[in-house]
Parts: structure tokens; C-alpha cells; sequence
């Protein structure tokens, strides 16, 4: 672990690339306000070339990009830059949306160039759930389709859903069905009120608490579960491994789903920990080349066009400061912060300052208490 946290102040483990802004859908949760139509100042090809030749500055071995968007299949040049990379000995890895471009000649073609990954977002357990946040009827089906088609072609395909308001008490659902599917990576965001994510579509602090004890238990069926925005997911699973209980009835209610679709646990809790986050290990690259934490944290750090994106991870003020752990509140003190730190673009949205404490997170460290409760 502290090698991993050491590595990830010099370097990135994953560099996202929204190639496009251009996408088919109107996702109501979306940091990327998708288009129809490419915008202006999209990165050229000879530009995007020379991002990755900057990705290299990083040293070996490179951080992994993944190309994004958007719908990245939209962009005509994508495996031409895909092929780039792949000369470089860069390794990448596609989020494409699922759209009439994601066809069979094209995760053939990805999977030629040697794609690592291909991510695709089920966002539910039933078409009214996921339909209704991707605001495309069919696309449950047609997206339950592309990750089938993609597990038969033998790429490594790994599930991105987004917890909100009515998938909730689905997602024992959804990981029954991903496991059916073949799927054995499940990446699980949180929404944070960036684009078009909004707070009425969130859910509570409390129900975070009891969703990241319920995502500890699907890693004992022997999926490998990852989060995006609810970084204290590692604290949880620290507290469990060291025999803490947690109980609700909200957790109780998934765990029992789950037990029932899926039977008993067939191993132990899964130890690993990956401990990144906004601007710690992740590094994201707008369409336009400007340089951000993440893609949820719209806090500009500079453009590839003009600085490189290597000396922007090293020495930007902020990314010193985020990976120094200079946060304030209850993450300022709190001992899984190495591990953790919060989300960096929810105290960003939610508070204006993005080294500020995370307020999804309800624990309370003992560093925070005073002599009459907590402190303010």
C-alpha cells in the first residue's frame, strides 16, 4: 500500500480522455453534457498523439488511458489513436456508450489493438430504472446486449452503475445479473452535482454507509468491486476486515436480496485496495485539452495544448495539496486518510472547497472528537 501511495505522488495509475463530447444519449446524472455534434476545439489527432507522447513522460510503466467521452466511438480517428498509444506501449482501455457505433467490427478492431478493458454502464436491474436515467428507452436491453457481446468476444469487460434514488434497492438485482453475465469487475459511482446530476437524484449519507457494507459483501461472491466518488468504500472495508459489524435496515434488506439470488458467500472478503482518487493516481483530460482532478471536479489545472500534462500532476498546487492530505474537517484528521481522503469533487460541489471534508461520509474519526463531542 505505501508503495502504491508513493507512486501515486509522481505519477497517475489511470489518465481519463474525453476524445469527444459527442454522444448519443442524455443521461440525466452526466459530468459531460453530451452533444449530438463535436464541439469546436476538440483535440486533433496530432494533438491527441502528442498527449500521449506526454503520457510517456510519466515513465514506465505508463499510466493506463481510457478513452472516453462522450461516446469515444464517435470520434472518426479513435483507433488510430488507439494504435498510437499502443506503439508507445501505452496500455488503454474504452468507455464507449452504448450506441449504434458499439458494434461487433468495432470491439473486434479494439480488441486487435489491445484494449485492456471495455466499461459499460447498466444503471439498473430493469429496463424502467435505467431507461428512465439514460433517457433512451431500450437501452437496458441493448445494454445488457453489448456487455454479453462483449464477454463472447473475450475482452475484459467491466460494469459502471450509478447508485441513485430508484436503483437502490436494485442493486442486489444488478449484481446477480452482472455475475450471470459473465462480469466479474463491478465499478459503482456516486453521484456527485456536477452537468446534469442533480441532488434529488442522490441518496442519503446513511444509505452510502449502508450500500458500501452491502458492496463489501458482493466482493465474498468473488467480484472485484470499485468505486468512483465514494472513496471511504476502503475505510469500510478496513473496519469489516477487522471484524466490525454494521447494521440497518436498508443493509440488511440488500444483504438478505442478495444472499437469496445468489446463496451463501463463496470466500472471504476481497483485501484489495486501490487507494486513489480525485487527483490522487486518476488525472482527467477535457476534449479541449484543459487538465483536471477528475471528470467530476471542474476545477481547471491547466491545458495539454500549453503545459505539460506531466509537470501539471507534479507540481500544481492543488494536486500537492490533495496528495499531501492537506484537507480540512473531519478528512483533515481522520486516519484512513492515505487510503481515502474523500471525494474531492463532492466538498468541491456540496461546500466550494475542494480540499474540504467529504459530507457523504458519516464517520467520525477520534482525532475529531473533543472533550464535550464532536468539535466544529
Amino acid at each position: 500500500m505505501e508503495r502504491l501511495i508513493e507512486m501515486f505522488r509522481s505519477k497517475p495509475l489511470l489518465v481519463f480522455w474525453e476524445t469527444t463530447k459527442a454522444c448519443p444519449l442524455a443521461c440525466r446524472h452526466c459530468r459531460a453534457d453530451a452533444i449530438l455534434k463535436p464541439l469546436p476545439g476538440e483535440l486533433t489527432t496530432e494533438e491527441g498523439k502528442r498527449l500521449l507522447d506526454q503520457v510517456t513522460g510519466f515513465g514506465a510503466p505508463y499510466p493506463i488511458v481510457v478513452f472516453t467521452g462522450g461516446d469515444p466511438l464517435a470520434r472518426p480517428d479513435i483507433f488510430e489513436l488507439m494504435e498510437y498509444a499502443s506503439s508507445l506501449g501505452i496500455g488503454f482501455a474504452l468507455s464507449p456508450a452504448v450506441s449504434p457505433n458499439l458494434t461487433d467490427e468495432a470491439l473486434l478492431r479494439a480488441r486487435e489493438l489491445g484494449v485492456r478493458v471495455v466499461s459499460i454502464s447498466l444503471d439498473g436491474a430493469s429496463p424502467e430504472t435505467h431507461d428512465e436515467l439514460r433517457g433512451v428507452r431500450g437501452s437496458f436491453r441493448d445494454t445488457v446486449d453489448a456487455i454479453r457481446r462483449v464477454v463472447e468476444l473475450g475482452i475484459n469487460v467491466q460494469v459502471n452503475t450509478v447508485v441513485w434514488r430508484k436503483s437502490l434497492r436494485e442493486l442486489p438485482r444488478v449484481a446477480k445479473l452482472i455475475w450471470d453475465l459473465g462480469v466479474r469487475v463491478w465499478e459503482v459511482f456516486f453521484l456527485i452535482p456536477v452537468g446534469r446530476g442533480s441532488a434529488e437524484l442522490d441518496i442519503t449519507p446513511q444509505e452510502y454507509e449502508d450500500v458500501l457494507n452491502f458492496l463489501v459483501d458482493v466482493s465474498t461472491y468473488g467480484m472485484q468491486v470499485r468505486t468512483v466518488e465514494a472513496p471511504f468504500y476502503r475505510r469500510v472495508k478496513l473496519q469489516r476486515t477487522r471484524g466490525s459489524a454494521h447494521a440497518s435496515p436498508l443493509y440488511e434488506e440488500l444483504r438478505g436480496e442478495l444472499a437469496r439470488l445468489m446463496g451463501p458467500p463463496t470466500g472471504r472478503v476481497d483485501p484489495r485496495i486501490m487507494p486513489t482518487r480525485d487527483g490522487f493516481g486518476i488525472l482527467f483530460v477535457a476534449h479541449d485539452g484543459t487538465v483536471y482532478p477528475s471528470g467530476f471536479l471542474p476545477y481547471p489545472l491547466g491545458n495539454v495544448r500549453k503545459r505539460d500534462i506531466v509537470d501539471i500532476y507534479r507540481n500544481h498546487e492543488l494536486l500537492v495539496a490533495m496528495r499531501t492530505g492537506k484537507f480540512g474537517g473531519r478528512c483533515g484528521v481522520c486516519e484512513y486518510r492515505d487510503i481515502c481522503g474523500g471525494s474531492r469533487a463532492r466538498a468541491y460541489a456540496v461546500l466550494g472547497d475542494p480540499l474540504g471534508e467529504d459530507p457523504a461520509c458519516v464517520y467520525t474519526p477520534p482525532a475529531f472528537q473533543g472533550p464535550g463531542g464532536r468539535r466544529g
